[in-house]
């Protein structure tokens, strides 16, 4: 079988999201947008419901309709997007609760959904999405009065702890939301570690859930098992893959697996980025193709059926460090040709 398995452990999102949980003493939500990262967001958001989570945050409301399908009844799945055009009957139908950004979608929500839950989303410094600081003073006495379930921010800077813009935020937020009855919420993983001032009534982890950084001491949750379809002696001076980008000095063996760019291997890692077969390192070699992927296999004495590209040895960012990007982006990159595998350690 050529095909490639994607392994994924809802245990460790599971003992992801208990740990960031335990670092606050509000309520945690679970930010399953863009299909739970790239993992699934039924069999994720089902996963930790099960643990425990009540409130779960989505980018957009589409997203939001098939997450309900999925959770069914009971859990609050918010909207990152708010309320636009034409959302109305997803958010109805699908009794969704958006976030709020503008004058424009309040208006909007409150004359197409009466006395349905809404949040709030304010902006304290991103200059993303949410009111910002004159808007909502305009807004607020109205909103407030309206009786939202949530005002929240959003951190720029959460992954840096010394970054300056962490306490401008946390200062700009507390001067726009101090003494209003609302729960708040200002952290995501990122703030969530950043300590208690910045947790208020609730966070919001998502990369954390998932194993990356800046939850350093999360639990590794992906694996991906690439198989090796040709192996091949290769003398000094021949190349391998396209462009002639890489030529042997040395006589050597190369490996051929099953994978590339169509699944989401991003072909701008390949200079620096390794796999494992067994516990022997191999570097990359060549241009990763669309469906391929030459591996320098000279070291490996017993060659394994398959080499992994991420598991125990290599995480999602030092997956990310060799691509020159972020875990975010190596995970929500993941194609759909794997086989996906769900366990629960």
């Amino acid at each position: 079988m050529a095909q490639a398995v994607l392994t994924i452990d809802l245990g460790a999102i599971c003992a992801n999201w208990r740990a960031l949980a335990a670092m606050n003493a509000g309520e945690t939500a679970a930010v399953v947008k863009a299909n739970a990262y790239g993992l699934g967001a039924s069999r994720v958001a089902k996963a930790l419901a099960e643990e425990g989570a009540r409130t779960f945050f989505v980018a957009q409301a589409e997203e939001g309709v098939e997450l309900r399908k999925a959770l069914g009844a009971g859990p609050t799945i918010c909207v990152f997007g708010g309320h636009m055009d034409g959302d109305a009957p997803l958010l109805r139908e699908a009794d969704l609760v958006p976030m709020i950004n503008s004058i424009d979608q309040m208006l909007r929500h409150v004359e197409a959904l009466p006395g349905h839950r809404f949040g709030i989303q304010l902006d304290s410094g991103m200059n993303r999405l949410g009111m910002e600081p004159a808007e909502w003073a305009a807004l607020r006495d109205i909103a407030l009065g309206q009786k939202p379930v949530l005002v929240m921010s959003h951190l720029a800077c959460a992954d840096e702890p010394n970054h300056g813009m962490n306490e401008f935020q946390l200062q700009t937020f507390r001067q726009m939301t101090d003494g209003i009855d609302a729960p708040r919420s200002l952290a995501a993983t990122g703030g969530t570690i950043l300590g208690r001032d910045y947790h208020f009534d609730m966070t919001r982890p998502g990369i954390g859930l998932y194993g990356g950084l800046p939850f350093v001491d999360a639990r590794p949750v992906v694996s991906l098992s690439i198989p090796v379809i040709q192996v091949r002696d290769v003398n000094p001076g021949e190349s391998v893959g396209y462009g002639n980008s890489w030529v042997a000095r040395v006589p050597g063996k190369i490996a051929t697996i099953s994978a590339g760019y169509a699944d989401g291997i991003i072909r701008a890692m390949g200079p620096k980025a390794h796999v494992w077969a067994g516990e022997t390192r191999c570097k990359i070699v060549g241009r990763i193709s669309m469906d391929l992927i030459g591996v320098d296999v000279s070291a490996v004495k017993a060659m394994p059926d398959a080499v992994e590209l991420m598991g125990p040895h290599q995480s999602i960012d030092t997956l990310a460090d060799a691509a020159g990007t972020i875990g975010y982006e190596i995970l929500t990159s993941l194609g759909s040709r794997y086989a996906r595998s769900y366990i629960h350690t």
